[in-house]
């Protein structure tokens, strides 16, 4: 078990139980899963890029990403039906906890004038989507071999209901939001 989940049973779990006064566990929210996406405009000029896409998103996440493809042809950026123009990753389990860890512990504190992340990306029903715009920032890939900077959505989905127990859980996982007067 990863560390990020241990602490989730052991501290997180407890504190909002407190703070929102769940009746039972099962109210809690917990991460159910994180869906990084990578859009590749430049795919429909260059279809190398998308291999390299998935190569990072598979060193990033450890796991191989599914390529996504147009959904329907628009003309203007030359593109047709089912051209691939990007990838994503579904993480769960074990993986999604040892993402989200490199993510705060790691990743983020990597971005340069880093000064947390923003806190109204919420999407109503407490699921946080987080744009980064390097690959760079994650340790596993090699500056001296990229051949492009790109930037992948990331969004974490919980169970939470609303964007406040949202909020409060990433927050007791470490995410480190945007500090806005006084607390924190």
């Amino acid at each position: 078990m990863n560390r990020l989940n241990e602490k989730y049973i052991k501290e997180v779990s407890p504190t909002l139980m407190k703070k929102f006064e769940y009746k039972s566990v099962m109210q809690v929210p917990k991460v159910d899963k994180i869906v990084i996406n990578i859009g590749l405009g430049d795919a429909v000029a260059n279809p190398k890029v998308i291999e390299e896409a998935v190569a990072e998103l598979t060193q990033i996440t450890g796991q191989k990403p599914v390529v996504t493809k147009a959904k329907k042809s628009i003309a203007n950026y030359k593109l047709r039906e089912g051209m691939p123009i990007g990838c994503k990753v579904t993480l769960r389990g074990s993986k999604m906890y040892d993402f989200l860890y490199k993510l705060v512990n790691l990743s983020l504190p990597r971005v340069r004038d880093f000064r947390g992340v923003s806190s109204s990306a919420f999407d109503g029903r407490g699921n946080y989507t987080l744009g980064i715009k390097e690959q760079i920032i994650f340790p596993e890939i090699n500056y001296d071999k990229v051949n492009k900077l790109r930037g992948m959505d990331i969004i974490i989905v919980t169970t939470a209901n609303t964007n406040e127990e949202g909020r409060a859980l990433l927050e007791e996982l470490g995410m480190p939001f945007q500090k806005q007067g006084g607390h924190n």
